[in-house]
């Protein structure tokens, strides 16, 4: 199995990759793999509900399916059962459920250029590929191989950027032919910084490895974040192994994977299983028979010698979505009282003016001031009652200006003037 990363690795990784993307707090992420790998039935268990048609054949998903899935989150929990107030509104996860790939899209093969303008759309990828044996369910290359899958996509997607920098160069030359005056015949100089940029994005992209994995410096990503390359956004590989190999925790194409995404540009690796999900997911109005169902899981890995933490059986979706999040970097804030418990999204950094804006566009223009708790303190310190009390009594409740950075889990009021916000 893949091994797992620490938090600090996974945290770095994300703002690695991000640092091309939007600064928006309703970003995305979509699913990407081959035709029947899943990708359908881990949107239905994302989200929740069947919200993607999951059927066994190619491009059943045809346009995009988008679906919201709740985030995981204990912080928010706590404060929705300490004010039980008669709204309560959790952070959620935008997900896209995209049409499969096959060899050729670049080119328009398939469903290719739908595909692409589809995934042009999202921030961030999911990718998702079959390392399972079915006889029921086909695979499009009439055979399993998850390497083979991993280059299919990846190439396709590397491709595409390769054409989109064509068009990057060629557009460069042509503003540089304009602002000199040089006739189209010339092939006229190009800055040093554009073609540091271009140069490293192309070697890249021919060794079918993600711009995102490259080292660029503040004014490069600066460059490249308006060339709409593909391989920019932060990426995920999911892989969907058969129930079996995932009680296990066990794969001959686990090490293989890992070897081929190191040599790749590296990045995050999630083992799942839909076969697993999908049966833990129909007990959910059960309870007792959901418990029993992951018992019987961790019990038929002990039996095989497997023991421990690690083989206790669990749903892999909440991690999936949080991973997602990550990737994105994003975070949550509290606004929490009698009426409403809410979790708001922010991206890491956000100034406290513009996270009040996130709750309504007249809180950022009149800002006044931020009124935060942590939530450790919270919870320490309230005694049980739904209010800031104690937490004032104790000096953990504090005051923070247009300056301060919003920290994941803040609990927040904020100061406003409305009138100024109307000037």
């Amino acid at each position: 199995m893949a091994p797992k990363k620490n938090k600090t690795e996974e945290v770095s990784g994300a703002m690695r990759a991000a640092r091309f993307g939007r600064v928006k707090n309703n970003l995305s992420m979509g699913f990407v793999g081959l035709p029947n790998v899943g990708k359908s039935t881990l949107t239905n268990l994302l989200a929740g509900a069947a919200h993607a048609e999951a059927a066994n054949y190619p491009f059943c998903t045809i346009d995009p399916n988008v679906v919201t899935a709740v985030v995981p989150d204990q912080k928010f929990k706590y404060l929705a059962k300490t004010f039980s107030p008669p709204s309560v509104v959790p952070a959620v996860l935008k997900v896209v459920d995209i049409a499969g790939l096959i060899r050729g899209a670049s080119e328009g093969a398939g469903l290719g250029n739908a595909f692409l303008s589809h995934i042009a759309a999202v921030d961030g990828i999911f990718h998702l590929v079959r390392a399972f044996d079915s006889d029921e369910v086909v695979h499009v290359d009439d055979s399993v191989d998850p390497i083979r899958d991993l280059e299919t996509i990846q190439g396709e997607l590397c491709l595409k950027d390769l054409s989109t920098l064509e068009s990057v160069l060629e557009n460069e030359k042509n503003a540089v032919r304009k602002a000199k005056g040089i006739a189209k015949s010339t092939d006229p100089p190009l800055s040093e910084l554009f073609m540091g940029a271009y140069e490293k994005c192309l070697d890249l992209l021919k060794k079918n490895t993600p711009v995102q994995a490259g080292e660029f410096t503040s004014g490069e990503v600066d460059l490249i974040k308006d060339w709409s390359l593909i391989t920019t956004k932060p990426q995920i590989i999911i892989v969907n192994l058969s129930k079996k190999n995932f009680i296990r925790k066990g794969s001959k194409w686990l090490g293989k994977i890992q070897e081929w995404v190191k040599e790749h540009g590296d990045g995050q690796i999630i083992p799942m299983s839909c076969e697993f999900e999908q049966e833990y997911f129909d007990l959910k109005d059960d309870p007792a028979a959901a418990q029993a169902y992951l018992d019987e899981c961790t019990q038929q890995a002990r039996d095989l010698g497997l023991k421990g933490p690690g083989f206790v059986c669990k749903s892999i979706v909440p991690r999936l979505i949080r991973s997602g999040r990550q990737a994105l970097c994003l975070q949550s804030f509290y606004t929490a009282g009698p009426k409403e418990v809410r979790a708001w999204t922010i991206q890491q950094g956000t100034l406290a003016p513009q996270a009040a804006g996130v709750i309504h566009t007249d809180f950022e223009k009149g800002f006044i001031k931020a009124e935060v708790a942590n939530f450790d303190d919270f919870k320490a310190l309230h005694g049980g009652a739904a209010s800031m009390a104690k937490v004032k009594e104790a000096g953990k409740y504090r005051q923070e200006g247009k300056s301060y950075v919003m920290q994941e889990g803040d609990i927040v009021v904020f100061m406003h003037n409305t009138n100024k916000a109307k000037k």
